[in-house]
């Protein structure tokens, strides 16, 4: 790996394979993807791409037919994901957040089950307070859609425990949401948004004494929060959106096959038709410099900044998953929770 190149290699020395494909999500073009056949083995060199760090994985096509898709052998380095483990570069100037080396107490977990006719389910909920906290001390809620896999894989409950032991988080609560039939709840659906909004935090809220609540979600959970905050306006106070899904046909015709496009299309357009709410909360937005929602959350903010909103967003050096996301929690959701703590 050189400053600007990045080089790909797999042994092979008994040639078992017919070819090795390069599979990954940092849009280097399809025609450039392919390994060449070296002395022992395959060889891809490639433009490094404008990112800190590479997720990836390698299909083989071997020669007696047949594909597999799996990790580089000849790299150990590794990072869970929402779809498996990756192999992951790290290019010169990546440096994991500070916090993430940081001793702090793991805090409280409460486990809640609320269950909702019209879900004909319950959404399961993890309540995280700092060592110590009592149920009626009012602290500010951060509600998080994908929460345990926000905690598995972007460490978010160490993030809190380091922040508040530190003193540079707000004392303050988190409400894990399990995402359930996640892209049916999450794309813009009035049922799910109803049930969060009027039966889920309710019950949260009769457990715990809160004050500000900030709404908090990635990808289909950003357009969920935002859906939820855009039809009751009340329930929350700030929004930390990553990644958002917020599709329209110029930018998005590629995702026409999910089931709830159309839906999610419908809802988008309206916020930027005029139907943001006309109470204006602080809303932070992060996504990768060169992933594919970039072009509809810098949309997005227009509409917002549109109707006066106090919003910004952070185009991160990054892509679409959970190590990214949490790579900005500090400083951005740092800065977003001071505020509202205020």
């Amino acid at each position: 790996m050189s400053e600007h190149a990045v080089t790909f290699l797999l042994a092979d020395p008994e040639h078992r394979l017919a070819g090795v494909r390069l599979i990954q999500d940092v849009r280097i073009p399809g025609d450039q993807l392919g390994f060449h056949r070296s002395a022992d083995g395959w060889k891809l060199v490639i433009d490094r791409p404008p990112v800190n760090r590479m997720e990836y994985l390698l299909e083989l096509r071997h020669a007696g037919g047949g594909t597999e898709t799996v990790l580089d052998p000849g790299n150990s380095r590794q990072v869970a994901g929402a779809f498996g483990p990756k192999s992951v570069l790290e290019f010169p100037g990546y440096t994991p957040p500070g916090w993430l080396s940081t001793a702090a107490e793991p805090g409280n977990v409460t486990a809640v089950d609320v269950p909702v006719k019209a879900l004909d389910a319950a959404v399961s909920v993890r309540v995280w307070s700092p060592q110590g906290t009592q149920p009626g001390e009012r602290l500010p809620l951060l509600v998080v859609h994908d929460g345990p896999e926000y905690d598995t894989l972007a460490s978010l409950t160490r993030y809190l425990s380091a922040g508040v032991a530190g003193h540079w988080l707000p004392r303050l609560r988190a409400a894990l949401l399990s995402p359930g039939p996640r892209n049916r709840w999450y794309s813009a659906s009035m049922r799910y948004t109803r049930a969060l909004c009027t039966t889920v935090l309710p019950a949260i809220t009769g457990r715990v004494a809160t004050s500000g609540r900030v709404g908090m979600g990635t990808s289909l959970g950003a357009l969920a929060m935002l859906h939820a905050y855009c039809r009751y306006p009340d329930a929350f106070d700030a929004l930390f959106l990553q990644s958002g899904s917020f599709f329209l046909p110029r930018f998005d015709s590629h995702e026409r096959r999910f089931p709830y496009y159309r839906r999610v299309v419908r809802f988008v357009t309206d916020t930027h038709d005029g139907g943001l709410p006309p109470r204006p909360v602080p809303a932070v937005l992060t996504c990768g410099v060169i992933e594919e929602n970039l072009e509809n959350n810098r949309l997005m903010v227009k509409a917002m900044r549109g109707r006066a909103y106090p919003v910004t967003l952070h185009e991160v050096p990054d892509m679409h998953n959970y190590t990214a996301w949490r790579d900005a929690f500090d400083p951005y959701l740092t800065e977003l929770l001071g505020r509202v703590s205020r």
